[in-house]
């Protein structure tokens, strides 16, 4: 839930990039980091396992300026995607505004792209949020693997098997060329800051 300081005139909202393991959530973060050096209020913090993935979570603060005489600020964050760190992702889940699903678009992951939106609902759930409800795009992402000859599930059959009850804001994308990566950004802070005017009456 976003924190509301009407006397400073400050809304601050957080956005959480879940997926499951490796499908390019810390990637997105990088990029955003990199390109939108403008907006990002500080440095990304990170902290990884010697794999090089994701063990607790990422963060990186953006300033989005003044929107109707509020000071707006994001919390971007991710969260480990690997099945163990189901209570991690639990935690990083608390007091959030919006989601970026980012699915891996590469058929052997097929399953695992299910099973992380089902653990999603889940983990929501316990915190009495609707999958339904919260402000959610899917993100298809790693599509230039196709050029490299990896086989990839189409954009179809990701929607029927992610998307065909959420019926969520859908964007192709590659995080690590950025191709994608500011249309899903710009999306989200869109439905956030709509939901936050509903919920709050602000503006």
């Amino acid at each position: 839930m976003a924190i509301f300081n009407l006397k400073n005139r400050e809304i601050e909202c957080k956005i959480v990039f879940y997926g499951p393991g490796r499908c390019g959530k810390t990637t997105n973060l990088e990029y955003i980091h990199k390109t939108f050096k403008k907006q990002v209020a500080g440095e990304m913090v990170s902290v990884n396992t010697e794999g090089d993935r994701t063990l607790y979570f990422d963060f990186l603060p953006m300033g989005l300026g003044k929107i109707k005489g509020c000071d707006v600020r994001v919390q971007l964050y991710t969260v480990p995607g690997q099945v163990q760190y189901r209570s991690t992702r639990k935690l990083v889940l608390m007091g959030v505004d919006a989601i970026v699903f980012v699915a891996d678009s590469l058929e052997v992951r097929r399953e695992k792209n299910m099973l992380s939106l089902k653990d999603l609902q889940d983990n929501l759930k316990e915190y009495n949020l609707s999958i339904f409800k919260i402000p959610l795009i899917m993100q298809y992402n790693k599509r230039d693997l196709a050029q490299q000859g990896m086989p990839l599930m189409t954009i179809d059959q990701m929607e029927h098997d992610l998307n065909r009850q959420l019926k969520a804001p859908s964007f192709e994308a590659s995080a690590l060329s950025g191709q994608g990566v500011g249309v899903t950004l710009k999306e989200c802070l869109k439905l956030t800051l709509k939901s936050l005017q509903k919920q709050t009456k602000w503006a």
